[in-house]
């Protein structure tokens, strides 16, 4: 007879595979992409031909988060995962007393105590958010374009940390874009993700307790990475030495917090464990769990589910005709002799259009952020360069985006666009009686109102993931589907689950449960652009009667390069106002630039000078970067660990007061700050802002407040 355990997680499938006396036969540890019973059966076809596993004989006990379904299919007994981690635990490692697990998605910590002779446990489980898990992790890393090799080597001990917050992985996102904007290596940033992890399982999922030795790492990640083992020794080592458990050494630590060799497959270990120590789960076949697989999930899922998000092939192919310039149409490059330029520095990319001065767009240039906004600038100035040649001339430039104030005075920017203006610029200037424009960006969503060719109302929202490019690109990138390929992977669904409107963390862990549900990737890709206009138009911008908004949207923003989004937005919008007129913006992903080009150009029309820089100074500029003790700002509790990009521009005053003094001749931009406080170092700044404000006022003093001063005097003395 031969024991089977299965293990179904988020996003790996393992099972081990051993004789009656527990001697391990086989094992494997794969990926399953969304189909988790699809892998379960390509697992059960591979033991029936290579180990014989048979029918009526052989025993199988299954858990994880999608087991409970499957184990009806093929006659295994159901094990929850915890007890089939601790069981495990407790068979192999009678003296450890701690157990953390960090899944794909989920986390799982256990606390083994001993009184009398008895063993009890504390169980604590985090499986809603993915925020401090190994997908987590991933993630971010392919944000930084870091491979899972180099990864998987990178340290924690030795680099200066950042704050990362691992309760919710949305908020995670948003601080790791705003330490690679500010130029933080990519090293720190792993770092400071080993060490967010840690302290969300040491802060929430030990609820107070205390770890004591000897500690086990579980799971993929605390495997794979030794960032990880190393944040976990760390302050492991820490917390025992302050709760008074010892002052253990750091070759003791070594010993006493253990990565297990098999540390992927406890929970199928545990599984077997249970089997052999009771009756049932006798093997009942694969053939209801084909049946499932090839017919019977269908069925379910169109009873459960809605219909895709086109009815027909005829119904598709006539709006890819409709709307394919939205794919298709690019500013063509043309060489002219005086330009205007528009940059939208975004929160990952950094973005360029040039224009004549009869506001032809005659070249564009687009460029993932490299970390550094410095850098990014010269990258996209040096490709306009290359292509217009050196005796181009620059008649303006304006910036919008992220990175504008920062910029401004860098580059010699003549203009610094507020977003929503440059969005509303570039969209009026195509669709001059447009009544709204819907902007869905990477990060964002602006919605601006508009009566006759003025904003009167706007709506933003840049707190949450749900709605935006950001969360469908970071879904896709889970089920390894190219963002390219996203639109015609979703219009291939027949079927897609019902998602709920609202917060990205609750739409995380919808995803999770559709996936148990065995839902596929492009059925839950087709969902979330389904729900993303509601997310977009009531929980983003609490406008419940589209009606009321006009009858002309024009939608723009680099999400509506994704035509099943657009297809969506679309049918949301008739349903809400039947005879509405519904454009895509023609170069949406570069409405930004073209509105900060257009107003940089009224700028030139009206005092023909320009502050820009030139190319050369951009290209030859001198910049350094500080993170470090000396740069964490101390105005709150928070202490922003903030990071000083000092540029030399030949006119700076210098700040050689600074802790980090600055020579005269530079100027210090101040990024990663989470307030316009971190912008002032210290109290020795503050005095100089406060000396050079009173000299304002000495110098151009408040005429109204020296005739209501002088009048209430008159007014008194008589």
């Amino acid at each position: 007879m031969l024991l089977l355990g299965i293990d179904v997680g988020s996003t790996t499938c393992k099972y081990v595979l051993t004789d009656q006396k527990g001697n391990i036969l086989d094992k494997a540890y794969e990926r399953h992409n969304t189909r988790q019973a699809e892998k379960v059966l390509e697992f059960l076809i591979r033991l029936e031909n290579s180990f014989g596993f048979s029918p009526g004989r052989d025993r199988v006990y299954i858990t994880g988060s999608g087991g409970g379904f499957i184990a009806e299919l093929i006659g295994a007994r159901f094990v929850q995962e915890v007890v089939a981690v601790a069981t495990a635990v407790e068979k192999l490692h009678p003296d450890v007393r701690f157990v953390s697990e960090i899944g794909g998605e989920d986390m799982k910590t256990v606390f083994i105590k001993e009184q009398e002779g008895k063993k009890s446990r504390q169980v604590y489980m985090q499986n809603v958010c993915a925020g401090g898990t190994g997908t987590f992790i991933e993630k971010s890393a392919r944000k930084l374009g870091i491979p899972s090799e180099v990864l998987s080597q990178m340290g924690y001990e030795g680099y200066t940390l950042h704050k990362i917050s691992a309760k919710c992985g949305i908020f995670a996102e948003a601080d790791v874009n705003s330490l690679v904007k500010a130029g933080v290596p990519k090293e720190e940033i792993i770092a400071s993700l080993f060490e967010a992890v840690v302290y969300q399982n040491l802060s929430q999922l030990t609820k107070g307790n205390t770890p004591l030795p000897k500690v086990l790492l579980l799971g993929g990640p605390n495997l794979f990475f030794r960032g990880l083992q190393q944040a976990w020794r760390f302050h492991l080592q820490r917390l025992w030495k302050e709760r008074g458990i010892g002052d253990f050494s750091k070759e003791a630590v070594q010993e006493l917090v253990i990565v297990p060799e098999n540390s992927l497959f406890y929970a199928a270990l545990g599984c077997v464990f249970t089997a052999m120590g009771e009756e049932g789960g006798v093997y009942a076949g694969k053939d209801r769990l084909l049946w499932w697989v090839e017919e019977g999930q269908h069925f379910q899922k169109l009873k459960e589910g809605k219909q895709g998000l086109v009815s027909s092939e005829k119904e598709l192919l006539e709006f890819k005709k409709k709307f394919s310039y939205v794919i298709e149409n690019k500013i063509v490059p043309k060489k002219v002799s005086e330009i205007v330029i528009g940059c939208d520095f975004g929160s990952t990319t950094a973005k360029a259009v040039c224009m004549s001065k009869e506001k032809e767009l005659v070249f564009s240039c687009y460029s993932l952020s490299k970390g550094n906004p410095i850098e990014d600038a010269k990258e996209i100035f040096r490709r306009i360069r290359e292509f217009f040649g050196q005796d181009v001339k620059v008649l303006a430039l304006g910036l919008t985006g992220y990175g504008k104030d920062l910029l401004k005075d860098v580059l010699g920017a003549d203009v610094a666009v507020v977003e929503t203006v440059a969005h509303a610029t570039a969209g009026l200037y195509f669709f001059p009686d447009a009544d709204c424009i819907c902007d869905v960006g990477g990060v964002d969503v602006k919605i601006m109102i508009i009566r006759q060719g003025s904003v009167v109302d706007f709506r933003l929202n840049s707190q949450c993931s749900s709605g935006n490019g950001a969360f469908l690109q970071g879904v896709a990138e889970r089920f390894n589907i190219p963002l390219s390929e996203v639109a015609d992977r979703a219009f291939s669904a027949k079927a897609m689950p019902g998602f709920t409107m609202g917060c990205g963390v609750f739409l995380q862990s919808d995803i999770v449960n559709q996936q148990r549900k065995g839902w596929k990737a492009e059925e839950i890709l087709a969902g979330l652009c389904h729900v993303l206009p509601l997310n977009v138009w009531v929980y983003a911008g609490n406008i419940n009667n589209l009606s009321q908004v006009g009858r002309k949207f024009i939608l723009q923003g680099g999400t509506h390069r994704n035509l099943a989004v657009v297809k969506a937005q679309i049918d949301f919008i008739k349903s809400k106002v039947p005879d509405a007129e519904i454009y895509v913006h023609p170069y949406s992903g570069e409405a930004g630039a073209i509105g900060s080009a257009l107003i940089a150009l009224e700028h030139y029309e009206k005092h023909k000078s320009t502050r820009f820089r030139g190319f050369e100074v951009i290209e030859e500029l001198t910049y350094r970067t500080t993170t470090s003790k000396e740069t964490v700002c101390h105005w709150c509790p928070i202490n922003c660990q903030r990071t000083f990009i000092d540029v030399y521009l030949g006119e700076g005053e210098g700040r050689p007061w600074s802790k980090v003094p600055l020579e005269r001749g530079w100027v210090r931009l101040i990024v990663n700050n989470s307030c316009p406080k971190g912008l002032v170092e210290d109290e020795r700044e503050l005095k100089v802002i406060k000396e050079r404000m009173e000299s304002i006022k000495r110098n151009f003093p408040n005429v109204s407040d020296f005739v209501r001063k002088e009048a209430f005097k008159k007014l008194t003395h008589t």
